[in-house]
């Protein structure tokens, strides 16, 4: 009959939720494959990853909408289709409630326009003055006409180029609206399929403990939306700063058309926050371009003045909504939206942070539910259930001589043991 004690430590079945163990061979082989499969395959898909990639962001930020729109026991494939109809209108509803104080101020800059033109014509005047007086030869103004004038003849001249340039303008807005329409139809089907998208995904990955907060797509899920979220947050308080900010600097003589086109400047410059890495810069260039039409020390202070702003955000607004969002260091998202845009351009960098929200999530789900098998002695089975090594076996040791067995009788003392009868030969 085998021996019930066994020499082999009892190693309990797997349970679910289980920590998965990468072997060496595979660690050696198969992941070094799996890099350069990846990179040829991204490599030779090129636009079209791209166009995938943007429809499964997409799909994401929406995802939460239709499954809330699901609750009340609609159909997906209705709710999908509610979801990106309250959309497009929403969006038209949008521009409709900013249209009318943007128009406003549109319609105010359009009739300040001559005033400011004659301002920068006396400015260029006054410019070119001082250089004729200090001997420096720049030929700003001529003779009859004003540097000005001479733009506007040279645009005049180079109408023809302009109309050369819209062939080649349109075929890239019919691209484009293919692409953006290839886009939508690939976000809707993705939302629809998109239950059965995370059962493959869970089965491709180790498994969890069943609570929604280890489960892999509903984390990748939450890092998106997180992502999203702070971002429109970030884009209304940097917006409403600028404006707020430009108001002050009309109200106090600084820059008075800051206080007039407020609205219009600070909802540009928010709208601008939306686009990666250079969003900042073209969302301070039309207050910068006015008062520098109006004084180039006022130019300065507008521009000190974004600056200041830019300090704001990255030191402080930036840390404090990113930090609770997207979870990334700092310098991981400069690294992301460099190699966006220079694998993708600016499609690329608007799409790396959320790609890099996903990669975290991805890392941080795999760090908890895999180990690397050690290169080194041991069963990976005890590795993957947390097991204790097992324990070094001490090399056996003598035992100490039997003791005689003996029998206690009674004496004028008490009790005392004396040898068994057939130790003492009886």
């Amino acid at each position: 009959m085998a021996d019930p004690v066994s020499d082999t430590p009892h190693v309990p079945p797997p349970t679910s939720g289980g920590r998965v163990v990468v072997a060496r061979w595979v660690q050696l082989v198969m992941l070094p494959l799996a890099v350069l499969a990846l990179y040829a395959l991204a490599s030779a898909a090129g636009v079209v990853l791209l166009l995938f990639i943007v429809a499964a962001v997409i799909a994401l930020i929406l995802n939460p909408l239709v499954v809330l729109v699901q609750r009340t026991r609609a159909p997906r494939t209705a709710a999908v289709i509610a979801v990106y109809a309250a959309f497009f209108t929403l969006l038209p509803f949008l521009g409709f409630l900013a249209a009318g104080p943007v128009a406003d101020q549109a319609t105010s800059f359009a009739n300040d326009v001559p005033g400011l033109v004659d301002d920068a014509s006396l400015l260029l005047d006054d410019v070119q003055e001082f250089f004729d007086d200090n001997g420096i030869n720049v030929q700003i103004k001529g003779e009859n006409d004003s540097a000005l004038t001479n733009l506007q003849d040279r645009i005049v001249e180079g109408s023809g180029e302009i109309v050369t340039v819209t062939g080649e303008l349109l075929r890239l807005f019919i691209e484009l609206s293919f692409h953006v329409i290839l886009v939508i139809v690939l976000s809707i089907y993705m939302l629809i399929y998109a239950p059965r998208i995370g059962e493959l995904v869970r089965a491709a990955m180790p498994p969890g403990d069943g609570t929604p907060q280890d489960d892999y797509p509903t984390r990748v899920q939450r890092a998106v939306f997180g992502y999203v979220r702070g971002q429109l947050l970030f884009s209304a308080i940097m917006g409403f700063s600028a404006g707020v900010s430009l108001w002050i600097f009309g109200t106090l003589g600084i820059f008075p058309e800051g206080r007039t086109y407020a609205f219009a400047f600070g909802l540009f410059f928010g709208v601008m926050e939306l686009v990666p890495y250079v969003g900042p810069v073209l969302g301070a260039l039309p207050p910068v371009i006015v008062a520098l039409v109006q004084d180039p020390l006022t130019a300065v202070w507008v521009a000190l003045l974004f600056v200041a702003l830019q300090q704001l955000e990255g030191h402080v607004v930036a840390p404090n909504v990113f930090g609770r969002t997207l979870r990334l260091n700092p310098l991981l998202v400069i690294f992301a939206l460099l190699l966006g845009g220079q694998i993708y351009g600016f499609v690329g960098a608007l799409v790396a942070l959320p790609i890099a929200a996903v990669l975290r999530e991805t890392v941080v789900y795999l760090k908890d539910h895999l180990v690397f098998e050690p290169w080194g002695t041991g069963s990976p089975l005890l590795i993957g259930e947390g097991a204790p090594p097992a324990p070094v076996v001490a090399p056996p040791v003598a035992e100490p001589p039997e003791e005689q067995p003996t029998e206690r009788v009674p004496s004028a003392a008490g009790v005392r043991p004396r040898p068994l009868r057939e130790e003492r030969g009886e």
